[in-house]
């Protein structure tokens, strides 16, 4: 049985592996190089908590790590503290099977308790499982960023999906 549940620093090397094979194989996310696991603990994991607006959840099958949401900062600046950008990962092999509805579910869940009002998600186009996702939990899509990623010899377009972290019933 699979466990959604906050991440931890033990699941830091998988969580790492995760991600790696994304910025190696395709252009979902538009890191080029990948991380080793310190490297990924200074840069991100350690900018999320257990409690808070930057969080970090996993899905868990008797302790292996199958994929993970998290919630971080939107942008840098103070006044968007309200905003935060979401992101969801499957392992290999993982994908379709329902896991990253499952994560985000305990995201939301958890960040609807916070002084937030907004989530934004960025999605390389073409990307058809990522965007019904995201219209499934709410997500509207409010523009196309052209070609703003080069990843693989090519130029990529962003579609920019948000919504409002507490949907109103």
């Amino acid at each position: 049985m699979t466990l959604i549940r906050p991440a931890a620093d033990a699941d830091l090397t998988a969580l790492t592996a995760i991600y790696n094979h994304y910025i190696e194989t395709s252009a979902a996310t538009f890191d080029i190089r990948a991380f080793s696991t310190e490297r990924r603990r200074a840069e991100w994991f350690n900018k999320h908590a257990p409690s808070g607006p930057h969080r970090v959840f996993v899905a868990d099958d008797a302790g292996r790590v199958l994929g993970f949401a998290y919630s971080g900062a939107f942008r840098s600046k103070q006044a968007y503290e309200t905003t935060v950008e979401t992101s969801v990962y499957c392992a290999q092999g993982e994908t379709g099977r329902g896991l990253g509805g499952k994560l985000y579910q305990a995201l939301f869940d958890a960040l609807a308790s916070e002084d937030l009002e907004q989530a934004f998600a960025l999605i390389t186009l073409p990307n058809e499982p990522s965007e019904e996702l995201h219209r499934r939990f709410g997500f509207e899509r409010v523009g196309v960023l052209r070609s703003v990623g080069r990843k693989f010899d090519q130029l990529w377009d962003v579609a920019l999906y948000q919504r409002p972290i507490r949907l109103e019933s």
